[in-house]
Parts: C-alpha cells; sequence; structure tokens
C-alpha cells in the first residue's frame, strides 16, 4: 500500500512540475522579485495598448465617415440631413471663443 500512495504522489507531483513548466511559473517569480523590472514592463506594455487604441480608433472613425460620405453622394434624406446637423455643430464649435 505504502509504495502505491508514494507511486500516486510521485505522478501527481510530476504532473504539477510539468503544469508549471508550461506556466513558466518559474519567470513569473523572478519577475516577482525584481518589481521595477515589473513596473517598466507594465508601463511598455501600457504605452502599447494606448497607441493601439488610439490607431485602432482613428481607422474605425475613418473608415464610418468614408461610409458616411458615400452614403451622403447617393443622396439618401435622413443621412444628408445627419450629415449637415454634424457639420453645423462643428463649425458652430469652431466659431465659439474658448476661454
Amino acid at each position: 500500500m505504502p509504495d502505491e500512495e508514494s507511486r500516486s504522489l510521485t505522478e501527481l507531483l510530476t504532473k504539477l512540475n510539468t503544469y508549471l513548466e508550461r506556466a513558466n511559473f518559474s519567470a513569473y517569480v523572478q519577475l516577482l522579485q525584481r518589481p521595477l523590472r515589473l513596473i517598466w514592463l507594465n508601463f511598455i506594455g501600457g504605452i502599447a495598448r494606448g497607441v493601439g487604441i488610439g490607431i485602432g480608433f482613428t481607422l474605425i472613425a475613418g473608415l464610418v465617415l468614408m461610409a458616411l460620405q458615400r452614403m451622403a453622394l447617393v443622396n439618401l434624406p435622413f443621412i444628408g440631413s445627419f450629415i449637415a446637423d454634424l457639420v453645423r455643430i462643428v463649425q458652430a464649435q469652431l466659431h465659439m471663443p474658448t476661454y
């Protein structure tokens, strides 16, 4: 019976070891031991995410504006009045004094 228990315990420990190696747990522990590196990596990651969001939003907004322009060329009444309202709002904002 003790041999069977030790075999199952060894099997369990082997599976745990394999799992921790696959999860790269040792690299995570090393990273936690160097907080400045962790802060630096998070800072760089945040900058990359911010730039990605900015570029993505710009592309999507550009595609939406292109689609609205094409719809305006088709001269749909609802879209045409919507674009005209947008132009009026933007022009009003440009002529308002800023403090």
